[in-house]
């Protein structure tokens, strides 16, 4: 028996679809959703039907039968913390997202997306290594500050798959290898996997900034500025306008590169300073295991920037051969780890709101 699966990803100016019949790819598409598009809604909530609209229409395009569908899988959104590995989308999860995620981001509508697909045709929906998956040690917890408990949020999914990707290229399993992960997209997280977990991140607010997100700012001039705006707009100019957003009124790199070949001196620095606090966030995460680093890997869309690689690896190579590992890989994840469920080889976690939980969502607010 053969399994279709319909993987959605969605992205903060794209929702990317595939196709997969068993582990092969039928097809893949790119939707872009144009910057009109996206910011005639307040709340990410809000685009659920404008991008599940733009899905459906591709599918049709593509002549896909829907009734041949086997499930439907989604990002994970900013849930609180999860197992790694698959969850049923069910009500309780669809809750969280629309009224209590941890914060504010696109993926928050790869579940209500998948199950807005799914749950006609009779099928499930499923999320896969969510963006929350929690693996840390308790050492890596601590922020500081009692009130704030570090939470586990990164790109876990592309991170993992990029991950095991590597380690299996080397001759060896990813519980063998110490390995720092890059995720270069509109966010960005720097990940350390030490025996096949992800024991410690820098998260796209802990680190360097983005091409949308503003990253770690000095705490005290942050604070002044939350006294001139109200939440929504500080919102903003932390995730969504800030980073390149922020001073060249882009987030694509590829613009930036074309300023930068003009001869435009302001996108050259801007860019490179990106690339500099990259490499200070893989140089704290190289203590997490005293410098014993086998591999460096930078990946996600924006790793396609040779430019930006370029800068970062000879801050780096200190530590660790650096490796480039472009693109994403996230849609193909979530399709073969729906499709271990569906052939039985794994079993699906049941979302709950735990108590732990509750008190991960309020601290984040």
């Amino acid at each position: 028996m053969s399994y279709m699966i319909l993987a959605l990803n969605p992205g903060s100016t794209s929702t990317k679809i595939a196709v997969y019949e068993d582990s092969k790819e039928v097809f893949k598409k790119n939707i872009e959703h144009s910057k009109q598009d996206i910011e005639q809604f307040e709340k990410i909530v809000d685009q659920h039907e404008m991008r599940y609209t733009a899905i459906m229409k591709v599918l049709a395009e593509e002549h896909c039968d829907l009734n041949k569908l086997s499930a439907v899988v989604g990002r994970g959104g900013l849930l609180p913390p999860l197992k790694s590995g698959a969850y049923l989308v069910n009500d309780a999860m669809i809750d969280t997202l629309k009224f209590r995620p941890v914060n504010q981001h696109a993926s928050n509508l790869g579940a209500i997306i998948a199950h807005h697909i799914a749950h006609p045709l009779g099928i499930p929906a499923y999320i896969y290594d969510s963006v929350t998956v929690d693996e840390f040690e308790d050492i890596a917890r601590i922020s500081g500050m009692a009130d704030i408990e570090r939470p586990s949020l990164g790109h876990m999914l592309n991170m993992k798959a990029t991950a095991v990707k590597v380690a299996k290229e080397s001759g060896k399993k990813l519980a063998e290898m110490n390995l720092i992960v890059v995720h270069l997209g509109g966010g960005q997280t720097v990940g350390m996997f030490s025996k096949a977990k992800l024991i410690d991140m820098v998260s796209d607010d802990e680190g360097a900034f983005s091409p949308e997100r503003a990253g770690r700012v000095p705490c005290k001039y942050l604070i002044s500025l939350c006294y001139k705006h109200d939440k929504p707009t500080m919102d903003k100019k932390l995730r969504g306008k800030g980073g390149l957003m922020s001073y060249l009124g882009t987030n694509d790199v590829r613009e930036v590169e074309k300023m930068i070949n003009g001869g435009d001196k302001r996108a050259k620095l801007l860019l490179e300073a990106m690339a500099y606090q990259i490499a200070k966030d893989i140089g704290e995460m190289a203590t997490v295991v005293f410098g014993k680093v086998d591999k460096i890997v930078l990946t996600g869309g924006v790793a396609n920037s040779k430019m930006l690689t370029g800068w970062i690896r000879p801050r780096v190579e200190w530590i660790a051969p650096m490796q480039v590992v472009p693109g994403e890989n996230e849609l193909e994840s979530l399709a073969l780890g729906t499709l271990r469920v569906l052939t039985g080889e794994e079993q699906a976690h049941v979302y709950e709101e735990t108590q732990r939980a509750s008190r991960a969502v309020a601290t984040a607010k």
